[in-house]
């Protein structure tokens, strides 16, 4: 049993976390750095300690300051998050030699699935598919030269570690050859201090399906169906759906029943999620493993809206011992959700993130919308973090109508002080291309790039919205992040 719970995380995925905790009568610690010590989480939680200064190497990368935190705090676990040190085999094990329950898989399963090049060969032996290519032993460029060779074009040159489309080369042609390997290498050294390379075909045009994934320490897995994360910029998540519009009924259990082996071969517990491309359509379509995301997923909400699981809290259950309450029988999707990322960034200038204060926050309140979040009105958006303001999870009966709810939310989402993509997002989703479902992975970097180039809020939105922010804080005494204000107790004259 889990008494007290320190969140080694910040922003929306810690103050969720938190929120699973307060209903399962579970104490939380919150730990912060100087740029977040006002910040939504740290009031969310029961005790907060500061970790140190705003970078993230001396705060939330720190594993001997949250050490420190969890044994001056008296937290029998801690929880991971997503990012920072969420997938760090170390801290996994760090916290098993300090004694503390570590809410995510065992460190060795970390570690077998950290590496791209040895995941491949795990999910080989048994017997998931994986894209063809060749991990030569030999990291000269010769080896990898003639690899690529033997992989044939068009092809990849990829990183060993880390994620995100960083150390990643597409090469269509021998001359591309050898620029692409320097290339992929100098940025995989840079990004994860490890130059270690690979090469496999290139998939043109697919979708990018991933498996939710949860298992306990008794030797069950079961998984809890897919999730679309086609629609990417750049091999960033932009919206994420499920169920997929690809899948036929046999290609998705084909695909859950390869989730769990991958899971059960590398001795996984707790949530995870394993992720696939997929080529083709119909009863037709193939799909290779890509690699498992040993923790949980920034779009997790999705599987949770139709599914009816809190993913949080079998986290908490499984890590305090407690065998799966559910077989895969009794696991079942229910209508369809779609997930939209708000950002603090400006799509007309390349997607530049944004730093400041938020002046007003006027999230949407209607039925079927779930927002999760970290800030509030008077929130700091720093440049030391991700610049993310808010996930909407809109879950309807239909695909149509979770489009259509999705949007709705959008439109009355008001954020002042910062740009924000939501005129993209809602660009996207008025998309024909998405709304036929028909999207790939490289859709918004190639056919839809003119999706991108998003305008402005337009001006009588923005004035709105402002009117909006000037009322509520009359109203309230203040900006802080109230209801939107009852037209029928602030009329005043004024008009459009």
């Amino acid at each position: 049993m889990i008494r007290r719970l320190l969140v080694a995380n910040r922003g929306e995925i810690a103050v969720r976390i938190m929120r699973a905790c307060d209903e399962l009568g579970i104490e939380t610690v919150a730990v912060y750095s100087d740029a977040d010590k006002d910040a939504l989480h740290v009031r969310a939680a029961r005790h907060a300690y500061r970790l140190g200064p705003a970078t993230a190497a001396e705060s939330y990368l720190s594993i001997a300051r949250l050490l420190e935190a969890a044994r001056e705090t008296g937290a029998d676990a801690i929880h991971p998050g997503y990012g920072f040190l969420a997938e760090n085999a170390a801290f996994a094990r760090a916290c098993r030699e300090a004694g503390l329950i570590f809410v995510g898989p065992p460190p060795e399963a970390i570690a077998a699935m950290g590496s791209k090049i040895a995941a491949r060969q795990t999910m080989q032996a048994a017997g998931v598919p994986v894209v063809p290519g060749e991990t030569p032993t030999d990291q000269s460029d010769a080896a990898l030269i003639a690899a690529a060779h033997r992989a044939g074009f068009p092809m990849l040159v990829k990183a060993s570690a880390g994620g995100g489309g960083k150390g990643m080369r597409v090469v269509r042609d021998e001359s591309e050859l050898a620029t692409a390997i320097a290339g992929a290498r100098h940025e995989a050294t840079s990004a994860f201090g490890d130059g270690t390379l690979y090469v496999e075909r290139l998939v043109e045009r697919p979708r990018h399906v991933e498996i939710q994934i949860m298992a306990d320490a008794h030797g069950h897995a079961v998984h809890l169906f897919e999730r679309d994360c086609s629609t990417q910029r750049r091999h960033q998540k932009v919206i994420e759906e499920s169920p997929s519009p690809a899948l036929t009924a046999s290609i998705r259990k084909q695909m859950g029943d390869a989730a769990v082996k991958a899971a059960l071969a590398v001795g996984y517990q707790n949530a995870g999620t394993v992720e696939f491309l997929l080529e083709g359509t119909g009863e037709e379509a193939r799909f290779y493993f890509l690699e498992m995301n040993t923790r949980l997923q920034v779009e997790h909400p999705v599987t949770e809206a139709v599914t009816g699981v809190d993913l949080v809290k079998a986290q908490l259950a499984v890590a305090a011992g407690e065998p799966l309450p559910w077989s895969q029988d009794e696991l079942h999707q229910r209508g369809h959700a779609i997930e939209c990322r708000i950002y603090a960034e400006d799509p007309a200038r390349d997607f530049l993130p944004q730093a400041g204060r938020i002046v007003g926050y006027y999230p949407p309140v209607r039925p079927g919308v779930r927002i999760d979040s970290g800030v509030e009105a008077g929130s700091e958006v720093t440049v030391h973090y991700d610049p993310m303001v808010a996930k909407l999870v809109a879950h309807a009966e239909s695909r149509d109508a979770a489009i259509a709810r999705a949007r709705a939310a959008l439109a009355e989402f008001d954020v002042l002080g910062l740009v924000t993509n939501i005129p993209f997002l809602l660009r996207v989703l008025d998309s024909e291309a998405f709304r036929r479902g028909q999207l790939h992975t490289g859709f918004l970097d190639g056919e839809g790039s003119d999706l991108c180039a998003s305008p402005a809020l337009p001006a009588a939105a923005l004035a709105a919205a402002v009117v909006r922010h000037e009322r509520a804080a009359t109203t309230n005494g203040s900006s802080a992040p109230a209801a939107r204000p009852d037209p029928w107790t602030t009329i005043d004259g004024w008009r459009v």
